[in-house]
């Protein structure tokens, strides 16, 4: 499978974003469209699964369908296969993407590829740094996932390190929602911080120093006592403070295990890795130990398919498609060297 033409959609649905994206075998991104239900999901300040699953079946066939479009695709053709989401991520959503991929493969008698989310996660920076020299120490950080990983290469991962309890997405969500900022908490604790003192409190910085993995379920309930303690301080020197302490931990231990593994180069990736504090100073920090940082663009960073089919271009041509008895996963792991 190489060349430009040898095409793949991608399906992503794990949770609250409908998206589909055409990509070639070298990474050349012919569409991406992501749909987002933010705003279905903030009057609850999270994400409802069952709106969630209700909104992807009727967002998907006309997303897809857009995706399309924008390749210069009619009817599928032209496509070499379809990769969808199987997990981890919300059952009901996971469901409507990979009935829907298994359904098109059928109809267009082309493989059907199940792509771990996490793995797509890993793909995004390929898209924009195909330069990439192996090893380098990902930090995988979402609203459900905080992993340290080592990757050796496409499809080659070793588990470092990952977060004893809450994501860090998750604590920033939880944050905002404390702080009344708003849903999704990442962009706005981001938002509230720009206008904030990251000095004017001291949060805890959890296991600093102590290992590579994580906790932030500590200085999540610090927070919640620090302003309860002085109701009158600002949400933005809360949020400021609050993001430092996170930046600070998640970048101290990603350096630490590039030094550790003698890595080639740093890399962020998901969601959490669009936060511009994050984003400054991992670069900031790498550079000071001479090795490049693979940032992904901040479309790459957030769910979206065109990771999906890059992942899914990988699996087809070194694992081959995968079954139509296959399932979806909510638990799914990232599969890891032995």
């Amino acid at each position: 499978m190489t060349g430009a033409g040898a095409l793949v959609l991608g399906i992503e649905t794990s949770c609250d974003d409908t998206a589909a994206a055409v990509v070639g075998a070298g990474g050349e991104v012919l569409s991406s469209v992501v749909s987002s239900q933010g705003n279905l999901h903030a009057r609850y300040g999270g994400v409802v699964p069952e709106l969630a699953g209700r909104a992807h079946l009727e967002l998907l066939t006309p997303i897809i369908a857009d995706a399309l479009g924008r390749a210069g695709l009619a009817g599928g053709r032209g496509l070499r296969a379809v990769a969808a989401t199987t997990g981890p991520g919300l059952i009901g959503s996971l469901l409507v993407g990979v009935s829907e991929a298994k359904a098109l493969s059928l109809a267009w008698e082309v493989p059907f590829v199940g792509v771990n989310h996490l793995e797509g996660h890993l793909f995004a920076a390929l898209l924009d740094h195909p330069e990439i020299e192996w090893p380098v120490a990902v930090l995988l950080v979402s609203g459900g996932h905080t992993l340290l990983v080592s990757m050796e290469g496409p499809g080659r991962y070793r588990l470092l390190g990952q977060t004893l309890d809450d994501a860090a997405g998750e604590a920033f969500d939880k944050v905002a929602r404390f702080l009344g900022l708003g849903y999704p908490g990442g962009p706005a604790i981001e938002a509230a911080a720009a206008g904030g003192d990251p000095e004017a409190f001291t949060f805890p910085r959890a296991l600093a120093g102590e290992g590579l993995d994580f906790s932030f379920s500590g200085l999540k309930t610090a927070v919640v006592h620090a302003v309860r303690r002085r109701p009158d301080a600002s949400d933005q020197d809360v949020a400021a403070s609050f993001q430092r302490a996170v930046v600070e931990v998640l970048v101290a231990k990603t350096m630490s295990a590039a030094l550790s593994l003698g890595a080639r180069g740093v890399c962020l990736a998901g969601g959490v890795s669009a936060n511009g504090a994050l984003r400054d100073a991992f670069t900031r920090s790498a550079g000071g130990l001479g090795l490049p940082a693979y940032l992904p663009s901040r479309a790459m960073c957030t769910d979206n398919a065109a990771m999906i089919a890059a992942a899914g271009h990988w699996q087809l041509e070194h694992v081959g498609p995968t079954g139509l008895d296959a399932g979806a996963d909510p638990n799914l792991r990232l599969p890891l060297l032995a």
